[in-house]
Parts: C-alpha cells; sequence; structure tokens
C-alpha cells in the first residue's frame, strides 16, 4: 500500500489540520510510522518545488497548504478575499487572550480597563479565538483561548514561538495603559 498517497488523500479531503494519532488509526500503523512518512513527505515538497506544502500545528497535527510563494498566482485567478483588517483593539485583545489563554471575557476586561464583548467577539467570527469551556466559578464564565488558524495567520506552529515579554516591555505597557486612563477621564 502506498502509504504517502493514502495521506496525501487524507489531508487534501479533510482540508484542515489532523492530529498524527488519527492518521495512524487510518492507515494502521504506529505513530513513529506515520511521523517517519508525514516527514518524508514534507521534505518531497520542499526538495520537489511543489505549490503545495505539508505543516506541522502543535507539533501533533498535519495540514497540507498552498505554497506562498504562488499566492500572487491565486489572486489573479481568484478574487481576493476580503482581508481581515485587526484594529488595535483587536490586536490588544488577541495578545491579551493569547498570552493568558486560557482567559474569560471578565479578565481581558480587567486587564484592558474597558468592555471587551465585541472585540473578543469579533477574534471568535473571524476564527483566531474560540471558547475552551466554562471555569468552574460562580456564573461558569466562558474560557477563550487561540485556534490553529490564530497560529497560521501569524506564522507560529505553537504557542511556544510567540515572543517573551520581558519585565521592562510589561512595566512600560502597564504605564501606557495607566496614562491613557488618565487621558481618557
Amino acid at each position: 500500500m502506498n502509504y504517502e498517497a493514502v495521506i496525501e488523500a487524507i489531508l487534501f479531503t479533510m482540508g484542515e489540520s489532523v492530529e498524527q494519532s488519527r492518521i495512524a488509526l487510518a492507515l494502521e500503523i504506529s505513530e513513529q510510522e506515520t511521523e517517519e512518512l508525514l516527514k518524508k513527505l514534507q521534505k518531497h515538497y520542499e526538495e520537489a518545488d511543489r505549490g503545495i506544502r505539508l505543516i506541522c500545528l502543535e507539533g501533533n497535527a498535519w495540514q497540507m497548504c498552498t505554497d506562498s510563494d504562488f499566492y500572487p498566482y491565486l489572486i489573479k485567478i481568484a478574487k481576493q478575499p476580503r482581508k481581515r483588517v485587526l484594529s488595535d483593539v483587536l490586536l490588544e485583545t488577541l495578545s491579551i487572550i493569547a498570552y493568558k489563554q486560557p482567559v474569560t471575557k471578565a479578565e481581558v476586561e480587567k486587564i484592558r480597563g474597558v468592555n471587551s464583548d465585541h472585540a473578543v467577539n469579533r477574534l471568535v467570527e473571524y476564527g483566531l479565538c474560540e471558547e475552551l469551556g466554562r471555569l468552574d466559578a460562580p456564573g461558569r464564565p466562558v474560557l477563550f483561548g487561540t485556534t490553529e488558524e490564530f497560529l497560521r495567520s501569524f506564522g507560529v506552529s505553537s504557542l511556544e514561538e510567540l515572543p517573551e515579554l520581558s519585565a521592562e516591555q510589561m512595566e512600560q505597557y502597564r504605564q501606557e495603559a495607566e496614562q491613557e486612563v488618565k487621558v481618557e477621564v
């Protein structure tokens, strides 16, 4: 059996990332053998200079995607999708969720100092954030976190690749936030 062809069929058909364990189950082989096949296939696409790539997300899920070098040609064929513009408010909210997840809207609002319903809802609508469950506390507030779409959009394969904020940066941001609050009052 040509396992690589089966993997291609699975990833192409699913369209989204598929956990390595699910692929191994479908192929009825070990996860280690599956990982070796996936890495071999990934290398094949890169070396053959093909229009598609195989990427690994979060270290355990694989997805077939278009090589970004070919985007200009795709745009000529299809209408350019509406580019989502992330305002400063959305970026600020997304940053808080990315670094503090899982986090409730109330926690986001405490950090931002303003109501964040619209921003969080918009990020969920854009597929950059999602509900992760509920906090075991009075009112059972919804917990939010980032999605695989967030990782793809920002070009990282896991949250560990997000830049770390130094203590000086955190202090600078805190001072800026306090200054903004004073100006708005």
